[in-house]
């Protein structure tokens, strides 16, 4: 690992533009497929269309939190205080509150180097 910088913080920064950049692929990704995928017929009118009939509940999705904290493990060598949007985690957040995740910020919790939840989290 002699390439990668020794400091806490180029490493950081270095995550961070990773992050970024795989976010960006995955974006770019995501419009050539665009035009490739067939396009659907047009929906016909209401007025056209047969009464309709009972269907099964779709099954909800669980909504996303204000706050999280990922646990430490494998490739995560400390817990962080995450935005409940983060897509940097990599793994599921713990949904906590928003007085837990201030709680947790002042007992030393690191926060995410990429949604910066202290940013907001710490203001008067």
């Amino acid at each position: 690992m002699g390439d990668l910088p020794p400091d806490l913080d180029r490493l950081r920064t270095l995550e961070t533009w990773l992050v970024l950049s795989l976010l960006r692929v995955r974006e770019q990704i995501a419009a050539v497929e665009r035009p490739a995928r067939p396009e659907r017929p047009a929906r016909p009118e209401r007025a056209s269309r047969p009464p309709a009939t009972a269907q099964p509940a779709r099954p909800r999705r669980t909504p996303t939190p204000d706050w999280g904290i990922s646990t430490a493990g494998i490739g995560a060598p400390v817990a962080e205080i995450h935005r409940g949007d983060c897509f940097a985690g990599g793994k599921p957040l713990q949904p906590i509150s928003t007085e837990r995740a201030r709680a947790e910020l002042a007992d030393g919790v690191q926060a995410c180097g990429v949604c910066r939840p202290d940013n907001v989290l710490t203001r008067p």
